[in-house]
């Protein structure tokens, strides 16, 4: 299960590993909160290359993990879990070292928590949009977009697609029959420039309903074709987000506007925020 974490309102993308029961957090994100460097990439390339100079090797408590890019694909990112972060974050003079410490020992806590009561888990997502300042409805509306992707993607690991690039590969058919565009090109169109930028967490009320449509489609078509595989699953993307296209050009033609957006939520007014439509 991979997500976003918060800290002081930074996005740190992290993956949940069921096996190892704990967090792997990407290390480019924790560099870039914890020093505000412009090219964070940079920052730990020369951080390594000096530890190692001392005897340490950073790299050995890292994992090579597939997290979510700018361009919405997967891509190996360095990893570490929270002992790995305690260490790195050593060889990071930053004033925000201790409390990001405390905020890591919250985070894996409140993991363990969610794991025996799920609804702890939205009740914080909630929580957390709430506090960066989008409206009851959306956040509602969001939930509910976050449960019909959990649902398809299930069904495509069960029809065999692979996790990774033939996700991201689906994912941008449904896009692209539903609002004529692919993920990253979307992103690019909303000013969306960082790798933890969320695409979903920009969207208004009626982009992020069709793409419910298009996502609950594909699930449901993909069930009663009973697809297997990537190519059949394919073709259950393209149909899924075709019902939602045809759906988003019908409501266009009758409303006389366009549901897809170039707004980002970061750029709007704070009176708009809470709207968010």
């Amino acid at each position: 299960m991979s997500n976003i974490q918060l800290f002081q309102n930074s996005q740190i993308r992290s993956i949940w590993d069921e096996k190892e029961l704990k967090w792997y957090f990407s290390v480019i994100d924790v560099v870039a909160v914890l020093t505000d460097s412009p090219d964070p990439k940079d920052y730990w390339y020369r951080m390594k290359k000096r530890e190692k100079l001392s005897g340490v090797e950073l790299s050995t408590i890292c994992r090579q993990l597939k997290l979510e890019s700018s361009d919405g694909k997967l891509y190996k990112t360095d990893c570490s879990d929270t002992q790995g972060l305690l260490r790195i974050i050593q060889s990071i003079p930053s004033a925000k070292a201790e409390p990001f410490k405390q905020w890591l020992a919250l985070v894996g806590y409140q993991r363990m928590e969610e794991i025996e009561n799920p609804e702890l888990a939205q009740k914080r997502i909630r929580e957390t949009f709430k506090a960066k300042g989008y409206s009851d409805e959306w956040i509602e509306k969001r939930i509910r977009g976050i449960a019909v992707r959990d649902e398809l993607t299930n069904e495509w690991k069960n029809r065999g697609v692979k996790e990774g690039l033939e996700y991201s590969i689906l994912t941008a058919e449904i896009s692209r029959a539903t609002f004529g565009i692919i993920p990253s090109d979307y992103k690019k169109l909303k000013g969306l420039t960082k790798p933890s930028d969320n695409l979903r967490d920009h969207m208004n009320d009626l982009e992020l309903i069709f793409t419910m449509l298009g996502e609950a489609s594909t699930t449901e078509i993909a069930k009663n074709k009973n697809a297997r595989g990537f190519i059949e699953n394919k073709k259950a993307a393209r149909s899924g987000g075709s019902v939602a296209g045809k759906a988003r050009l019908d409501l266009e033609k009758k409303s006389g506007k366009n549901v897809i957006s170039k707004e980002n939520f970061k750029e709007m007014p704070e009176s708009q925020k809470r709207s968010l439509k």
